[in-house]
């Protein structure tokens, strides 16, 4: 089992629309038995909230399930229950690390490290361009579930 964990700053926007659509890649292509897909915040301002209605409504668009889900902050003790982890931006990153305090095991990565234009995943909270971080999104989940079938992880 895969067990992957998207990691934003509030859990309301980025990782939880890559949670969703990476469990929604899994599932058409047959591999949702193989993997545990999760998503949490660096930060605490969200804690509780439900994801961004920019969010479901971009997911309910694209006619991709999403689950009941509420955020949650990611803690020192989730790094040993996750294989990736996966943040959407340097910021997030950085925030990572210092939760983690390291990464031995070099679990941690950005989404959009999996494909040929390694860049961060620009926050529609702020932008309000929920279409555009669809876009990186997808395509950074792409890039991850084909790595994970390239390096065959799966089969």
């Amino acid at each position: 089992m895969i067990k992957i964990l998207f990691i934003c700053h509030g859990n309301i926007c980025r990782s939880t629309m890559a949670q969703f659509v990476m469990q929604d890649m899994v599932n058409r292509s047959g591999y949702s038995d193989g993997f545990l897909i999760d998503s949490m915040a660096t930060s605490t301002e969200e804690l509780g909230n439900p994801p961004h209605y920019g969010t479901v409504a971009k997911l309910r668009e694209e006619g991709i399930p999403m689950q009941p889900h509420r955020a949650k902050q990611v803690r020192r003790k989730d790094y040993e229950n996750y294989d990736y982890i996966i943040g959407m931006d340097q910021w997030n990153y950085r925030n990572m690390m210092r939760i983690f305090g390291r990464d031995p095991e070099n679990k941690l990565s950005l989404l959009l490290d999996f494909t040929e234009h390694p860049r961060d995943i620009a926050d529609p909270w702020y932008s309000g361009d929920f279409d555009a971080t669809y876009r990186d999104v997808s395509e950074g989940c792409r890039a991850l579930l084909d790595y994970f079938i390239d390096e065959g992880k799966i089969n």
